[in-house]
């Protein structure tokens, strides 16, 4: 099968939706030989700060002379995005070798009267041979949804779990309450593996708590800690931080907004509960990975004159990063902000956290079966902005969001992943 073959062939099971559980997902790997009990895994659940987490720990690792595989979702452009090794794509004939296999044993599944699996499950155990037969030396392996019940939750046992910030999202599958939101994503955690936890509220550090002591699994987090000499600019961010298990001095990290700072806080807190298991990871391949580290779509900048910036803030915590970061890098410029939503997200709140920057908004429409659609979008958004225009084509409305912005002033584009893919393409292909 070639590229396209098998890209086709996963536009074509699409139909089966997002269905939580491990079976179908374990009977594919069985049939693969289990490529998952090969790997050292570093596993991240978490409800914001998941991909960052992982990007930065892939770059830290990779500096330091080893061997990474990095399996991210969702994609901006194309499924290659969700699996690097060293942080390079896999290639297009990489793909298409690999996913023969997957489809070869996903008929193999249907043969033998068991469900065929689902498209995330597909490319996670992609990933998961992918990484075992290049033979990495460790795997950062950022769960989809939840943890529990999460197609990557195959892994047994774990160099560490970690849970990154936790708050209200999908709560039509993970519950309606933080604490249950909590014990899904702590699903993760596996029996006497360690765990690291983002810097808690009560709530969740009650349940990681309670979990890990019934699985007597070493529970790791920073509960005070003091981040001094911070600078912000468009380039970075530079940051001083001590705690009870660390100290560092003007820390450069490429990826900007205040978010940031809390999560390289993990990132340290994660590399020194992998030093404490025999990982070499020196200071300086600290230092060089995050200034180096690179994470497209999230306060990722692709223009100046406008600066154009793109921004995955997709539930409201992302979008109160997104406020914080508009108040921070932009406090004197004119912001036009190009919005579109999907209808199971809190995108009321996440409106009314956003608007009150922008001088005008433009309204569109994400290319995705959940999308809000522009008119009901609109309703919404004139509680928050008189300034609104709309176009439902993504393009479209990306070009007038540019007309309407000084070239020296900020057009950001955010509210879906789906979204600001479609953007990045479009600009890609300009470029």
């Amino acid at each position: 099968m070639n590229y396209n073959e098998v890209i086709n062939y996963m536009n074509s099971i699409e139909r089966f939706g997002s269905r939580p559980g491990l079976t179908r997902v374990q009977n594919l790997l069985k049939r693969l030989g289990n490529p998952e009990k090969n790997l050292k895994v570093i596993h991240v659940a978490g409800t914001n700060g998941k991909g960052s987490v992982c990007t930065m720990m892939s770059y830290i690792l990779t500096q330091s002379g080893y061997d990474v595989g990095i399996y991210t979702s969702p994609h901006l452009e194309s499924y290659n995005e969700r699996m690097k090794i060293n942080n390079k794509e896999i290639t297009d004939d990489e793909f298409a070798s690999i996913g023969e296999k997957i489809i070869k044993a996903c008929q193999e599944c249907v043969e033998d009267n068991e469900d065929h699996p689902t498209v995330f499950e597909c490319i996670t155990a992609m990933a998961l041979l992918y990484f075992s037969e290049k033979s990495v030396d460790y795997v950062v392996l950022e769960v989809g949804l939840g943890g529990r019940y999460d197609a990557t939750n195959v892994i047994e046992s774990p160099l560490v779990s970690v849970i990154t910030s936790i708050s209200m999202d999908h709560m039509d599958v993970l519950g309606d309450s933080i604490e249950s939101i909590a014990y899904e994503k702590a699903g993760i955690i596996k029996k006497n593996c360690s765990a690291v936890l983002y810097f808690p509220n009560n709530k969740v550090y009650n349940i990681i708590k309670s979990v890990c002591e019934s699985l007597d699994a070493p529970l790791y987090y920073v509960s005070d800690m003091n981040i001094y000499n911070v600078e912000h600019d468009i380039d970075g961010i530079t940051f001083s931080i001590d705690t009870n298990f660390y100290s560092y001095k003007d820390l450069k990290n490429s990826l900007i907004g205040e978010h940031q700072i809390y999560n390289t806080a993990l990132v340290l807190l994660i590399i020194e509960v992998l030093r404490n298991k025999g990982i070499e990871i020196s200071e300086e391949n600290v230092r060089i990975g995050l200034k180096e580290c690179y994470w497209p779509g999230r306060l990722e900048i692709l223009g100046k004159n406008p600066l154009v910036i793109l921004d995955g803030a997709h539930n409201e915590e992302g979008a109160l990063a997104l406020a914080k970061a508009f108040e921070q890098y932009f406090p004197d410029k004119d912001i036009t902000l190009l919005i579109g939503v999907l209808k199971d997200k809190p995108y009321e709140n996440m409106l009314k956290l956003l608007l009150p920057y922008a001088e005008r908004v433009v309204l569109t429409e994400p290319n995705s079966p959940r999308k809000l659609l522009i008119d009901e979008l609109e309703i919404t958004a004139r509680r928050y902005s008189k300034s609104i225009y709309k176009n439902a084509d993504i393009v479209q409305a990306y070009e007038l969001a540019l007309q309407l912005t000084d070239d020296k002033d900020v057009l950001c584009c955010a509210g879906s992943l789906y979204l600001i893919g479609e953007i990045k393409t479009v600009l890609n292909e300009r470029s």
